[in-house]
């Protein structure tokens, strides 16, 4: 009897997209590798309906789930990311033979663990900002959930995914795509070999460098990939097996690729601040099939740098980082760990976060924790001390003196007026 190979009904994605819906009250689309809705899923989002009737949303719709999907494939097949207009949305691809057909699409969704939040709060962080206030009403209809409810609601909705994928595993793939990248070194070096009892070898293949430069400028990943394992193999083979002119040589291709990654329009100052980490990486590791792993995963991430969908990023590396500060500005908050967060080198974040919210980062920690504060000081029982404590102060006077300079008055005149609205300095 022979095996039938199983084939992938999107049918079948379809039905179990339903099912999520109903187990869980969220809604759950299926949409291509494109980016593109194929199942619009049955619970209906009016604001979604409703802005996807304008052409400018509606591509803007369908970047941010590409965005989301192409993010999903890199981390491990689950990603939660945020649209512009700050709703949250989870996302898993579904594979075949390790290729991706769709992706099971969950939200949208208010990610907050503060019952309080209104949609005007939503609004006032949004890029779009003003022309938002229309639609106010259906910004209600959108759930509210909390951050380890939408983690568990991830997890589900990747393990549906799964199942629904045909062919190998995760891990068997990572591993076979390992495997089958040694074994194409190890073909070259042969191939070397042979070519070295019959012509001189050059030291270096820097025709092969010009090559890997072209593909990456291109965001040709499977052909970069090709190539680099050729240029790998020629290190290897003319370094004599010595580990540490090994990994001098590979430090140096790691320039060459960022300078390609830059000239294929990726951003200069993400993709520097990307190399430092790589550099202070490259120091633990040990032996050569580490050091091909680490380099093929950098090239791939120097590959996506050249992916076209910056603005998508920046839109959901912006609401990621306000998530973050909003659910934790009651403890010390560092611009690196929330840089970290949001997987960009602090200068990067730094920079993306100023152009985006034109304040620093650190200004806007100083006003949510503020706003916060105002709300606790209509609470007589609190004193300013546990007050400060609450927001993320350790210093009383410190937290007395951001207050006065972003309010005009001190904590305890803003608690005797009972919150009467004072003008900061700068506008009276």
């Amino acid at each position: 009897m022979t095996n039938q190979k199983k084939t992938l009904h999107m049918n079948t994605v379809y039905s179990y997209a339903v099912s999520y819906e109903a187990a869980t009250g969220i809604r759950c689309a299926v949409i291509d590798s494109k980016g593109n809705e194929l199942h619009h899923g049955n619970i209906p989002c009016e604001l979604c309906d409703k802005l996807r009737e304008t052409p400018e949303f509606r591509e803007k719709c369908t970047r941010n789930h590409l965005y989301g999907a192409y993010q999903a494939e890199r981390f491990g097949g689950k990603y939660v990311f945020f649209c512009h207009m700050g709703l949250a949305h989870f996302i898993s691809p579904v594979t075949e033979d390790g290729v991706v057909k769709g992706a099971l699409l969950a939200g949208p969704i208010i990610l907050s663990n503060d019952e309080e939040l209104t949609p005007e709060d939503i609004i006032g962080n949004n890029t779009f900002g003003k022309q938002l206030l229309r639609y106010k009403s259906n910004f209600k209809q959108v759930p509210m959930v909390s951050t380890s409810r939408t983690e568990a609601l991830s997890d589900i909705l990747y393990t549906v995914a799964l199942f629904l994928s045909l062919g190998t595993s995760t891990k068997y793939e990572a591993d076979r795509q390992f495997n089958d990248m040694q074994g194409k070194i190890n073909e070259y070096i042969v191939s070397l070999k042979k070519e070295e009892k019959e012509n001189e070898i050059d030291p270096y293949p820097f025709e092969k460098e010009k090559e890997l430069v072209t593909y990456i400028t291109m965001g040709n990943i499977t052909q970069a990939k090709r190539v680099l394992n050729e240029i790998f193999g020629h290190i290897f083979f003319s370094s004599g097996k010595n580990f540490n002119i090994i990994k001098a040589r590979v430090l140096e291709l790691v320039v060459v690729l960022s300078r390609a990654a830059v000239e294929g329009g990726g951003d200069m100052k993400e993709i520097f601040g990307m190399n430092y980490v790589f550099f202070n990486d490259i120091n633990q590791l040990n032996t050569v099939e580490e050091l091909t792993e680490w380099l093929t995963k950098i090239m791939t991430r120097f590959t996506d740098c050249v992916f076209d969908l910056t603005d998508i990023k920046h839109v959901d590396v912006l609401y990621r980082s306000l998530n973050y500060i909003n659910n934790n500005y009651m403890k010390k908050i560092t611009l690196e760990e929330v840089a970290s967060y949001s997987y960009l080198s602090p200068t990067y974040f730094s920079r993306i976060f100023k152009e985006e919210m034109k304040c620093t980062f650190n200004a806007y920690v100083n006003k949510v924790r503020i706003e916060m504060s105002k709300k606790l000081l209509s609470d007589d029982q609190l004193s300013l001390a546990e007050i400060s404590e609450l927001v993320g102060y350790e210093d009383q006077s410190y937290f007395s003196k951001v207050f006065k300079k972003m309010t005009g008055v001190s904590p305890g005149k803003y608690r005797e007026s009972k919150g009467r609205v004072y003008k900061t300095p700068n506008e009276r």
